[in-house]
């Protein structure tokens, strides 16, 4: 990778949301930085102090698309090459982007329809985040449904940012318009079921906890998480009818690997 492919941005703030183990960090924006909400950019650190960056690694935006700054959620893989390092980063360190920007996990990927299902296991949320601020989001569709599968309370991240765009989405036909569904599969929540979201899904569940139907003609769903929820919920909602789109055809089903 030559030195045109990426820049040099610092970072300007971090939140700890479990403290050696899930992190934010917000840093400058690139000019001309540009992308779709669900899109991710690859950040990238040198393996040694005052060396170029060899180490590189996918990250979702959670800022929306107009933000002046960029933002990134990341667990830290305690063995891993990249996530330590990445969370040993403070303010005023510097970061390094990749000028090109990837993935298809955005809201151009749907025809319009009524209800909208974000679902996600931990870090996978990212991607979510940015879409809330999207104007067209709100437009496209009547109600938005976000799943957050977690395995403890304490892992989910971005509840108070949620809640507010709660508040903000307000009520459609004496409905929330933004459902929000914290699940953790190893403690109780208030209000919650413990359990694997792919078994709320299989045992109808998770449409009681929203009171909205799973319906193909309406509803579009994205998937964005670990590789177990990846392939048992596509397999299961496969046989619901959801599919994702083909040679033009607009699917009602996206799916993003976020491991």
């Amino acid at each position: 990778m030559t030195e045109a492919t990426y820049t040099c941005q610092t970072v300007t703030a971090r939140q700890d949301w479990v403290p050696g183990k899930l992190f934010s960090l917000r840093v400058t924006r690139p000019a001309g930085f540009s992308f779709e909400a669900g899109q991710f950019a690859r950040l990238g650190l040198p393996e040694e102090d005052g060396g170029a960056p060899t180490l590189w690694r996918a990250y979702s935006m959670v800022s929306g698309v107009q933000d002046p700054w960029l933002e990134f959620y990341s667990v830290v893989v305690p063995d891993g090459a990249f996530s330590p390092r990445l969370a040993a980063l403070r303010e005023g360190d510097s970061l390094y982007i990749d000028k090109t920007v990837f993935g298809f996990l955005t809201l151009s990927r749907f025809a319009d329809g009524e209800d909208l299902w974000l679902i996600a296991s931990g870090t996978g949320l990212s991607a979510y985040l940015s879409m809330l601020a999207e104007p067209g989001l709100w437009q496209q569709f009547r109600r938005v449904v976000i799943v957050h599968g977690v395995r403890t309370g304490d892992e989910l991240a971005y509840r108070a940012e949620i809640d507010a765009w709660r508040a903000r989405a307000g009520v459609h036909e004496g409905a929330e318009r933004l459902v929000y569904l914290p699940i953790a599969s190893r403690e109780s929540l208030p209000g919650k079921p413990q359990a694997r979201l792919t078994t709320l899904l299989e045992d109808g569940r998770l449409e009681a906890l929203a009171g909205i139907a799973l319906d193909p003609a309406r509803s579009r769903i994205m998937l964005c998480g670990n590789p177990g929820l990846l392939t048992d919920a596509r397999a299961f909602l496969k046989t619901r009818g959801f599919l994702p789109g083909r040679r033009g055809i607009p699917g009602n089903l996206a799916v993003e690997n976020y491991w």
